[in-house]
C-alpha cells in the first residue's frame, strides 16, 4: 500500500479545472451518474449484502456485481445465485467475461432484463481459471476478439456498454493505448483501467502514468483503478491521471465507507472523519448478521474474510482476526464482536 499524504498538502495541488469536473456528474454515453467514485467488482465479496453497506454511504455510486460467465447466463435455473441484484439498487453495472462475442452478447440482453443499468465486460482478471478460457486479461493478447466482443454486445442492448482492463499482459507486452484505443473505436462508452500487467495480479505499485497516457488519447470517460485505498490517494491518483473517476477495490475490504468517503470530498471539497474503530466493528457485526439472514450457513462461512479484513488496526486484532476466522456459527461471531466493542 502506498504511503498517503496529508490532504492539507493535496488540496492546494488538485488543478481547478479538474476539481470542478470532479464535482460534476459523469455521463457514460447516454447514462449519467451521479458520481465519480465507483465501486470495483470482487469476486466472492460484492454481493447484494457487500454493496448495501457501500451504497448506505455512497448511495449515488456505480456499484458492480461480481463477475458472470457469460454462459452461466444460458441456464435460467442459475441467476438468483450468480446475478443477485435487488430491484430496488440503483445504478448497478453486471460484468460478464467469456471469449465468445454470441455468448456476451446474449449474456448482456438477460443482464439487462435483470436490471443492468450498464454492462461492463471484464478484460482484466488475471486469475488463471479465467485467462485460460480466454477470459479476463487474456483479451489484451487478441484485440480483435476484445473488439468483436464490444461490437456485438452494443448490437444487442441500449444501456452503454464498458470496458475494465490492465495496462498489459506483462511489461513486455504493454499494450494498453492501442487497446483502449481500439475499445473506444468499437464503441465502449467508458474504460476502467488498473494499473497493472497481467503478470503483476496485485502486487507492486499501480503505473498510474499509463491511466494518464490514455486519457490523452481518448474522449470517453476513463476510469482510474489500482492502490485507491484512501481519500488523499484517489486525490493523488486523480491528479496525476486526469482521469474522469476512480475505482476502489481492495480498499473497501472491511472499509465499506471508502467510497463514501471520497465521492464526499470531491463534492464537497472537504474530508469526513474516518469510521472508528467501534464504527467499523459495529459495521462487521451487521455485515455478519446480514450475510447469514441472506445465505444462512453459507453466508456465515463467507462472512468469516470480511470479518479478518474489519479486525485490524486496534489493540487486540490480532486475536479477534484469529478468532473470527475460525467463528463456528453467527451467534459466535456477533459475541466476539461485542466483547471487542465493550472493550473499546
Amino acid at each position: 500500500m502506498l504511503t498517503d499524504l496529508p490532504i492539507a498538502h493535496l488540496n492546494p495541488t488538485l488543478d481547478p479545472h479538474l476539481k470542478h469536473k470532479l464535482s460534476t456528474p459523469l455521463k457514460i454515453g447516454a447514462f449519467t451518474l451521479q458520481s465519480r467514485v465507483l465501486q470495483s467488482p470482487l469476486s466472492g465479496v460484492t454481493d447484494l449484502v457487500f454493496r448495501r453497506l457501500v451504497r448506505r454511504y455512497a448511495p449515488n455510486s456505480m456499484m458492480y456485481t461480481e463477475m458472470v460467465q457469460a454462459s452461466q447466463l444460458q441456464h435460467l435455473r442459475e441467476l438468483p445465485k450468480i446475478m443477485e441484484v435487488d430491484p430496488q439498487e440503483t445504478p448497478i453495472s453486471i460484468q460478464l467475461f467469456d471469449c465468445r462475442p454470441d455468448f456476451l452478447a446474449k449474456a448482456a440482453e438477460i443482464a439487462v432484463e435483470q436490471g443492468a443499468d450498464t454492462i461492463d465486460i471484464n478484460m482484466g482478471c488475471p486469475v488463471n481459471k479465467i485467462t485460460k478460457k480466454g477470459g479476463g486479461s487474456k483479451l489484451l493478447r487478441e484485440p480483435e476478439t476484445a473488439e468483436a466482443i464490444v461490437r456485438e454486445t452494443i448490437k444487442a442492448v441500449d444501456v452503454p456498454v464498458t470496458v475494465k482492463t490492465r495496462i498489459g499482459w506483462d511489461d513486455n507486452e504493454i499494450n494498453i493505448l492501442e487497446f483502449a484505443q481500439r475499445m473506444q473505436d468499437a464503441g465502449a462508452q467508458m474504460i476502467t483501467i488498473h494499473g497493472r500487467t497481467r503478470s503483476q495480479g496485485y502486487t507492486g505499485h499501480a503505473r498510474w502514468d499509463w491511466i494518464a497516457k490514455v486519457k490523452e488519447i481518448l474522449s470517453i470517460p476513463v476510469i482510474a483503478n489500482g492502490d485507491i485505498f484512501s481519500v488523499e490517494s484517489a486525490i493523488r491518483c486523480l491528479q496525476e491521471t486526469g482521469a474522469d473517476g476512480v475505482m476502489c477495490s481492495r480498499g473497501t475490504l472491511g472499509y465499506p465507507f471508502l467510497v463514501g468517503e471520497i465521492d464526499y470530498f470531491l463534492k464537497t471539497g472537504k474530508q469526513k472523519p474516518p469510521a472508528t474503530t467501534i464504527e467499523r466493528l459495529e459495521c462487521a457485526k451487521e455485515h455478519l448478521l446480514l450475510l447469514w439472514e441472506y445465505k444462512g450457513d453459507r453466508g456465515v462461512q463467507q462472512a468469516r474474510k470480511h470479518m479478518t479484513w474489519y479486525a485490524k488496526g486496534f489493540v487486540g486484532a490480532n486475536e479477534l482476526r484469529d478468532q473470527l476466522s475460525r467463528m463456528a456459527n453467527v451467534a459466535q461471531g456477533c459475541q466476539l464482536l461485542e466483547e471487542a466493542i465493550a472493550r473499546l
